[in-house]
Order: C-alpha cells, then sequence, then structure tokens
C-alpha cells in the first residue's frame, strides 16, 4: 500500500516541500532558440514567471525567467540575449521561485539597472526583505481613497489638472516634445504641504539613451534631491526585454518604502511605450494572435498589473502615486498605449505639438488634460477655498478662446467683436504666463491661483458665470 501523506501536513507545505524537490533542477542543450526566447521539452512542471539559470558554454550565467509552461514545452526568456548559446551545450537550471528583490531605504540615492543591480560602482545595498517583483494581489476593499493635494510647482498640473496623492496619472507626450524635462521638474519639486513628511521619487526608464540617464542623475543630483531618488535604468543599448522587468523592480521598491516604512513615494515611469514595444516583441517571437497594432491582446490586463500598484491601504500612513510617461506615435491619442492607459489611470496630461512650436512650455494642452480625482483633493483645508470654481472657469474661458480663434482663422481677427478680442487677451496671457513657466520654476499653489485671477481679470464680470461674487470680490483685479 503505498504512503500516504500525514494528515498534520498542510497544503501549504507540500506545496513547499515539491518546490524544494525541483529547485536546482539542471537541464542540458535546449531544444530551439529564437531571439532572447529558449524553448525546452519535457521539464518537470515548471511555474510561470519561475526564476532560471541559463549558463552558457564559457560557463557564464544568465538570468531569465519563464514566460511560458505546459505538458509540451517551457518557454525561457533571456534577459541578456541568447548571442553565443549554442543549443547541446546550454544548460537551464530552474530555481523554483519568482524573480525577486532585495529591497531596504538604503536603496534610495543609488541608481541601478532594470533587475535591480546596482550600476553607480556601490556596493549592493544590505536588504532588509526579498520581495516578489510581480507584487501580491491588494483586496480592493483595502484601499483608502485619494484626497491630499501634492503640489508640484507647475501651474498647469496644480492649478488645472491637481495631482492627488495615491493617484496614477499618465502624461501623454510625442516624440521630440520636453516630457524628459517636465518629468525632471516634477520629481525635483514634488512635495505634501501641511505637514512633515518623508517624501521618496522612485524613477524607471526604460529604453532610453545614456545621454538621457545622465540628464537624469545630473538634475537630481544638482538640485539636492539625489538622497530621496532611487533610478532604475534600462538604456536603450540594453536588451529590450530588460525593459518588461524594470517598472516592476521600481515598482517593488516603492511598495517597500510606502507599505513598510510609511514613506509617501512617487514612480515615475518612462517611456511606457517601449515597454510596450518590448511586450509587443516577444509576443511576436512567441507566435501568440496579434491584437490592435500588432500587440498582444492582454496589453490592458499588463499594463493594469504595473498601473494598479499604486494608491494607499489602510493600516498604513505611506502611499504610491504613480506618473507614467509615454509617447505617443504620430502623436495619435486613439494609438492603443494612450487608448487603455487613459482607461485604467485616473486622467491624463496631454502634450500640444502646436503650443510647443509656439514656444510655450511645457506645452501642456488644456482642454485634453484631465485629472478625475482633482475635485476631492482641491478647496477649502486642502488648497484654497476658490481653487474648484476658479478651475472650472478657466477651463470655460479656454474653451471659448479656442472657438473664437477658430472663426479668427474664417473671417480675421479685426473682424471680432469687442468681447472676442477680450477672449484672444485673455488666451495669449493664460498660455504665456499661467501654462508657460521655467523649467527651474517652482510655483505655490496661491502662486498659480493668483495668477488664474490675474487672466480672468481681463474678462469682464459679467463674462465669470462659474466664480461666486464673494470669490469675485476677493480676488478679481478690476481695471
Amino acid at each position: 500500500m503505498p504512503d500516504t501523506p500525514s494528515p498534520d501536513i498542510s497544503r501549504k507545505d507540500l506545496e513547499t516541500l515539491s518546490r524544494s524537490l525541483t529547485s536546482g533542477r539542471e537541464y542540458i542543450g535546449v531544444d530551439r532558440m529564437e531571439g532572447p526566447l529558449v524553448y525546452l521539452r519535457k521539464t518537470h512542471p515548471v511555474g510561470y514567471r519561475e526564476l532560471a539559470e541559463i549558463v552558457a558554454p564559457d560557463g557564464k550565467v544568465r538570468l531569465g525567467l519563464v514566460l511560458e509552461t505546459g505538458k509540451d514545452a517551457v518557454v525561457v526568456q533571456v534577459f541578456e540575449g541568447t548571442v553565443g548559446l549554442t543549443m547541446p551545450e546550454t544548460h537551464v537550471r530552474f530555481k523554483g521561485e519568482p524573480l525577486t528583490l532585495g529591497v531596504s531605504d538604503q536603496m534610495l540615492g543609488r541608481v541601478f539597472n532594470g533587475l535591480g543591480q546596482p550600476i553607480d560602482g556601490g556596493a549592493t545595498p544590505l536588504a532588509a526583505f526579498y520581495r516578489d517583483i510581480n507584487g501580491l494581489p491588494l483586496n480592493p476593499t483595502a484601499r483608502r481613497y485619494p484626497r491630499d493635494f501634492i503640489q508640484t510647482g507647475i501651474s498647469a498640473i496644480d492649478g488645472m489638472n491637481t495631482l492627488i496623492r495615491g493617484q496614477k496619472l499618465p502624461i501623454f507626450s510625442g516624440n521630440g516634445l520636453p516630457h524628459i524635462q517636465l518629468a525632471a521638474q516634477i520629481a525635483r519639486q514634488a512635495k505634501i504641504r501641511g505637514a512633515e513628511t518623508d517624501f521618496a521619487v522612485v524613477f524607471a526608464a526604460m529604453g532610453v539613451k545614456a545621454d538621457v540617464a545622465q540628464y537624469f542623475s545630473r538634475s537630481f543630483e544638482e538640485s539636492g534631491v539625489q538622497e530621496k531618488t532611487a533610478l532604475f535604468l534600462s538604456l536603450a543599448d540594453e536588451p529590450s526585454i530588460e525593459r518588461l522587468v524594470t517598472p516592476r523592480t521600481a515598482l517593488t521598491l516603492a511598495e517597500h518604502l510606502a507599505f513598510d516604512l510609511n514613506m509617501h513615494v512617487l514612480v515615475i515611469l518612462i517611456d511606457m511605450t517601449n515597454y510596450c514595444e518590448a511586450l509587443r516583441e516577444i509576443s511576436t517571437l512567441r507566435g501568440e494572435i496579434p491584437s490592435r497594432k500588432g500587440y498582444p491582446g492582454y496589453l490592458y490586463s499588463d499594463l493594469s498589473e504595473l498601473y494598479e500598484r499604486s494608491g494607499m491601504i489602510e493600516g498604513s500612513t505611506g502611499s504610491i502615486t504613480q506618473l507614467p510617461v509615454l509617447t505617443m506615435p504620430n502623436d495619435d491619442i486613439s494609438h492603443p498605449i494612450p487608448d487603455l492607459t487613459g482607461y485604467i489611470t485616473e486622467g491624463q496630461i496631454v502634450f500640444d505639438r502646436e503650443m510647443h512650436n509656439r514656444g510655450i512650455q511645457p506645452p501642456i494642452a488644456g482642454l485634453p488634460s484631465l485629472s478625475r480625482l482633482m475635485k476631492d483633493g482641491i478647496g477649502e483645508n486642502r488648497t484654497r477655498k476658490d481653487h474648484p470654481h476658479l478651475a472650472s472657469q478657466l477651463f470655460a474661458a479656454y474653451s471659448y478662446v479656442k472657438d473664437v480663434r477658430n472663426l479668427a482663422s474664417v473671417i480675421g481677427e479685426e473682424e471680432l467683436t469687442p468681447l472676442d478680442q477680450q477672449y484672444l487677451a485673455f488666451g495669449e496671457f493664460f498660455e504665456n504666463e499661467f501654462i508657460s513657466q521655467a523649467s527651474d520654476e517652482d510655483r505655490t499653489i496661491e502662486e498659480t491661483l493668483d495668477i488664474g485671477w490675474r487672466a480672468l481679470s481681463m474678462l469682464p464680470v459679467e463674462e465669470l458665470h462659474r466664480v461666486t461674487e464673494q470669490e469675485i470680490a476677493d480676488h478679481y483685479v478690476r481695471p
């Protein structure tokens, strides 16, 4: 009669025992190699996203992750690529565990590659914990609703598209637009008002050039925020497969800082388009059926895995706020990447190329941009009592400016009514004084709101329907 497990042994103990028996099992030779992918057959049961070590014929070890597992074959993605590997002499060793990252607050002030390995010449930080880079599922009922205002010092964001602690607010840009400078400026200037808080920035760059990486590092060092910033850099000359891991390692550190150490963490992910291109590349190599524009059908769920790792949870005073940055191919906001991102996140900051060509920096478009959580994080005892009404009035007036400009392009400005001429003057002031500001200019929310009232003061009082009479009496600048 075969032996049966003792009833005292739990299911979890059996799973742990099974992993210990199969971890470290090594296979000599592989069946096929395509790009960064290695295929093996007739293996033991291997877990999805299990860590693997690929030993080259020269003895050097490369890391890989299991992308697909089944009875017929196991697919492993090799982070450093398969150049130099041969099918009969390559060894694959399965570790029986996922890719983990050793996390601690000592990682702040350091620079790492996409796998979390230091590249700044310093020693590997001592780890307080080892965490699965894929994160853990979060019970939705444990989430707390975001309400606290984060001051970025940028009027177009603070005044019109306010960033809230725990929010995910992407930046939709285009090639050649200054999203890199804006991301660095937000990382330098972001702060939570009203209380002394531990604030940290986790910056993950995917597929960027070396000069861009140097710009970020130099910018943080010169501004004095380097000690509270952790950089994860996956450069353009690194294997594209590493870009799929970079945001996950960055978010793993952010979760430790926020939920273990109760810090407020701002995570900036740039450029999510490069991440999605790497995802499409791997999907094509695996022979998967493509969806829109050749991207895999699971692009939405994959992006959700990253974006939903932000927020606040019960039992912790810390938070993770995300600012993903993506470049829209051909400035197309309906492209799958910005389209799906917009469904997952709580708004978007949209760049306008025409404004950029007119010298307005940052060229943040007033009307397409949106922060869905703004209404709950502004107003009395948060920013200023008049902020909600002021923002609404600025949106309404600027919307009318767009109509007047379209009319002027047909009939000419000289044919416009005096009121329309006033709106044109308001639009020029609003773009050049409120939206446009220097890359090192850090405005308080009070300065931002005062500039907004100066803009509205260029219009007749009779046109201000969204602010109260008391607010007009307090802030309207009469000629």
